[in-house]
Order: C-alpha cells, then sequence, then structure tokens
C-alpha cells in the first residue's frame, strides 16, 4: 500500500510547508519513488476559485480544470509531477460532500456529526489519491496552524490515519518556528515546545521536526527540543532562510532527511539521488550579474502572490538566458495616457496578466498601446488576449465606442483546465514550440468573437496563431512588431525550474535583443 507523510505547521503561519511538502517530494522521486503531493486547506470555500487573489493569492488550476491553492504551484515545480483534483480538498468541499451524501439517505437516518462523518470523508480524500495516483508516497500538507479551530477536523482525521494505516504506513512531519532574538542573540526553543505539546493534546506525536529560522540552530538546542517533544535527536531538521528557494532541497537531502523516513517506512535498497541538475541551477542563479527590466502590468499587484507562477516562469525563462529578470509592478488602475510613458520607459518587456475585471480594462489597454507603438515585448495571458484584440480593435482597426464590446462572447460555462490547442504553421508561435498541437492549461468564460475574424485579419498585420480543440481563438501575434504575442491560456502553470517554457524562453530571448 502507499505510505503516507502527513505535514503539519505550529507557532505561526507561513513558514513554508509547502516548501517542506516539494522539497521531501523531489529528494524521495530522485530515490526512485513515486509521490503524489494533496493539500487539505481548512477554508469553507469548495475552492479559491472565487476567492480574492488579495486573500488568497493566485488560483492554481490544474489538467483536470481544478482551481487550488498557489501551493499546488510548488508541488508542480519542485517534484515535476502533476496534481490533480485530487491534490485540493477544502472545508467546504468536505462538507458539501457529506451534506450531499446525508440528503441523498446514505448515512441511513444517522444524526451527522464531525466525527465519525466528516474525519471519515477526510481520511477516504487520502484514499482516492493513493488510489488515483497509485504512488509510493502521498505526502499531504496540512493548512492552517496547530491550534486553529478550523484544522481541527484535519487533524483528527490524520491522527486516525495511523491507526487505519498503521504506524509504518504513516509519519507526522511538524514545521515549527524557532525565533531569533536579536536583541538577546538567543535562539528561543520554547514556541517549539509549545507547539508540540499542543500537537500530542490531540493525540498526534510527531515523528520529525523541521526547525524553521533564520540562523543555524546549534545542537545542544536541537538536543532541548527533542527532549521536551520526546523524539529521537536525529529526527530534527533545520530549515534556514535560503537565497535561492531550490536550496531548500539540498539543505534537506544533506541532512539526510529521506534516510530517516525510509527507515521509518523500511523502504530499502533504493537508488542513490542524483541532484546535480539542481546544483548547477542554484550556482547558475547566484552568478547571474546581466539584469533585463519587465513590467508586470496587472489590479493585485500589491500582492505578489497573485502572480506566482508568472513571477517563477519568468525567473525560468531568466534562468535558461542567463539573466536576471528584475520586475516592475504597475497598478493598472493607475497607469493612463499621461503617465504610461513614466511608468514604462525604463522597461524591456510588458506581461498583461489575466483577472477578468472590468475596471482595469483601460489601464492594461493603455500598457498594451504603449508596447505596441514603442516596439516593447509584450505578452499577454489569458484575458490579455482579449485586451490586446481590443486595444488594435480601437486605435488601428478604428473600431467604434459602441462596437468594442462585441468584440467578446461571454460562454455558458468557464474553461478550466488542459486543452489541445493546435498551432498554425508558418507562424511566430508554432515556430517557438516547433510543434504542430500542444496541450496548455486555460482558464477563462469569455472568448474573442470570431464574427470580427476577417476584419482584424484584412489590416495585414495581426495574425491568428492557434486556436484550441473547442475552435477558440488562442493565440495572436503581430508581423511587423519585434515580439507582440497574446495567449488566451496560462503557461506560466507549465514551466519548471529545470525545464522553462518556449514562450516566456522566446519572450526573454526577445528582450535581450
Amino acid at each position: 500500500m502507499s505510505k503516507f507523510i502527513f505535514i503539519t505547521g505550529g507557532v505561526v503561519s507561513s513558514l513554508g510547508k509547502g516548501i517542506t511538502a516539494a522539497s521531501v517530494g523531489q529528494i524521495l522521486k530522485s530515490r526512485g519513488l513515486k509521490v503524489f503531493i494533496q493539500k487539505f486547506d481548512p477554508y469553507i470555500n469548495v475552492d479559491p476559485g472565487t476567492m480574492s487573489p488579495f486573500q488568497h493569492g493566485e488560483v492554481y488550476v490544474t489538467d483536470d480544470g481544478a482551481e487550488t491553492d498557489l501551493d499546488l504551484g510548488h508541488y508542480e515545480r519542485f517534484v515535476d509531477e502533476k496534481v490533480s483534483k485530487y491534490s485540493s480538498v477544502s472545508t467546504g468541499k468536505i462538507y458539501q460532500k457529506v451534506i450531499d451524501n446525508e440528503r441523498e439517505g446514505l448515512y441511513h437516518g444517522a444524526t451527522i456529526q464531525v466525527i465519525p462523518h466528516i474525519t471519515n470523508e477526510i481520511k477516504q480524500k487520502l484514499v482516492d489519491a493513493a488510489k488515483y495516483s497509485n504512488a509510493d508516497i502521498i505526502i499531504t500538507e496540512i493548512g492552517g496552524t496547530v491550534g486553529d479551530i478550523e484544522s481541527l477536523p484535519y487533524l483528527e482525521a490524520i491522527r486516525q490515519a495511523r491507526r487505519d494505516f498503521g504506524y509504518k504506513n504513516t509519519l507526522y512531519i511538524h514545521n515549527t518556528l524557532v525565533p531569533y532574538l536579536k536583541a538577546a542573540k538567543e535562539l528561543k526553543t520554547k514556541p517549539t515546545q509549545h507547539s508540540v505539546k499542543e500537537l500530542r493534546s490531540l493525540g498526534i506525536q510527531p515523528d520529525v521536526l523541521i526547525l524553521r529560522s533564520e540562523v543555524q540552530v546549534p545542537s545542544h538546542a536541537k538536543d532541548k527540543i527533542a527532549l521536551f517533544s520526546d523524539i529521537e535527536k536525529e529526527a530534527v531538521f533545520e530549515s534556514i532562510d535560503v537565497d535561492v528557494i531550490y536550496q531548500n532541497i539540498l539543505d534537506m537531502k544533506e541532512q539526510k532527511i529521506d534516510d530517516f523516513i525510509l527507515k521509518h517506512f523500511k523502504i530499502e535498497n533504493l537508488v542513490e539521488p542524483d541532484l546535480s541538475k539542481w546544483v548547477e541551477l542554484i550556482e547558475k542563479i547566484r552568478k547571474l550579474k546581466k539584469k533585463v527590466k519587465v513590467a508586470i502590468v496587472g489590479k493585485y499587484v500589491s500582492l505578489h502572490d497573485a502572480y506566482l507562477s508568472l513571477v517563477e516562469s519568468l525567473k525560468h525563462s531568466g534562468y535558461y538566458h542567463n539573466v536576471d529578470i528584475e520586475l516592475t509592478w504597475i497598478d493598472a488602475l493607475k497607469i493612463n495616457k499621461d503617465n504610461a510613458k513614466y511608468l514604462l520607459k525604463d522597461v524591456s518587456g510588458i506581461v498583461v496578466t489575466d483577472n477578468d475585471i472590468a475596471d482595469c480594462y483601460d489601464g492594461k489597454i493603455t500598457a498594451i498601446k504603449y508596447a505596441r507603438e514603442n516596439n516593447v515585448s509584450f505578452l499577454g495571458l489569458s484575458n490579455g488576449l482579449q485586451l490586446a484584440l481590443m486595444e488594435y480593435g480601437r486605435n488601428v482597426i478604428k473600431i467604434s465606442k459602441s462596437e468594442i464590446d462585441k468584440l467578446n462572447v461571454i460562454t455558458d460555462d468557464q474553461f478550466k483546465g488542459a486543452y489541445r490547442t493546435n498551432l498554425l504553421e508558418g507562424t511566430k508561435v508554432q515556430s517557438i514550440y516547433n510543434l504542430e498541437t500542444v496541450k496548455e492549461r486555460y482558464r477563462y468564460n469569455n472568448t474573442f468573437n470570431l464574427q470580427y475574424k476577417e476584419r482584424f485579419l484584412s489590416e495585414g498585420d495581426i495574425v491568428f496563431s492557434a486556436y484550441s480543440s473547442n475552435d477558440v481563438l488562442s493565440a495572436i501575434e503581430l508581423i511587423s512588431h519585434k515580439w507582440f504575442i497574446a495567449v488566451k491560456y496560462h503557461p506560466e502553470f507549465l514551466s519548471r525550474p529545470l525545464k522553462s517554457h518556449p514562450l516566456f524562453n522566446s519572450f526573454v530571448e526577445s528582450l535581450l535583443k
């Protein structure tokens, strides 16, 4: 059967549980194991699809169309294994399923309670993930912080999981903060002791502790933590602040966390990991000297996590070309024709993001117009394609204001997930991929009105480069421009640090010319 690793967090939020899950996943994969990662989120929303990016960062979309937490992006980028709807579980989904079951009479008149009905449904999500993935290791990150009311059903469920699956088939990893008091020049272990005590009061004895700290945790502090947490000293690991996020993989491996995990699970005779490509990548990142400036124009730029996958994708292609991508964040609500030249004068490239909010259309269109008229490399993503067509329709084709809104058609459903995308031969987009057909991930509910197709193409400079399998316009480009491409899909969800996306590679290459 599959082995289960549960990752919890204590003391404070934002300790990097997702990075821990992703790093451990990559290390175990490099040992020859099949790994599947999932996230249990305690919010009552069914998924983050309707949540403001200000609240929850970006919505990450999987191949099978699940709208998920941004941590799933970390999982895919680190482990390079696809996540799915089985990777994303929320309290809203759990309660919705239990209530639906109750309405259908599946509980035979029983009183519905958190235990056993909610906890049983949570445990079923573990079983479902194991059956779907057929993975050797299921890594499950529990959202929130130990002590939160919202997380209690999940903690109770994973406590029961050890009884259900067996001691040697389950492992609890607890991430905690070891704060460093600069004034006293001292690390404090007490928060970790209290966090473990809280976890143990819920019936969970952690098998592994990962200590998050600004500075290295000395041996005597680890001894003290191990003693009061009632675990082996060899089970205490540290996660120190790093300058390159992927260094966490190497740090965890250097501490031999994989050996400890495999010993617990009694898994033997695996290959030794080859992490040399990660070593090379990290060395390359640290040696980057040349910089190139890219503007990201969007509504939620005050929270950079709203565009996390985009930022990472630009960085990946920067690494590919040995250049450091310097980002300029432009609030789409604040850019206009009067200040665009000032805000964008120093950038080599402009990216207009998704977020289908009409109040930021004018600002984004202003940025697109600047890119087109000043021969600045431009990449439009998802609704950025609609906006590029609106800008071209307004200012080149001279479509009237009363007619411009007719360029967009609202679809009955939101299209989510991976769709086959056909690239037209002889186009720039097709030459970038060097393929006739690709699969890209979409998330949209509006499309270009193809009744206007001939009117646009008759202009002679614009090219419709790709269509999805459901005949939706998926890419456009300008012939006379240095690099001007907009796509209906989200290439940022498919970029990986060791396998950057060709569209971003081409975009970054154009910035260097």
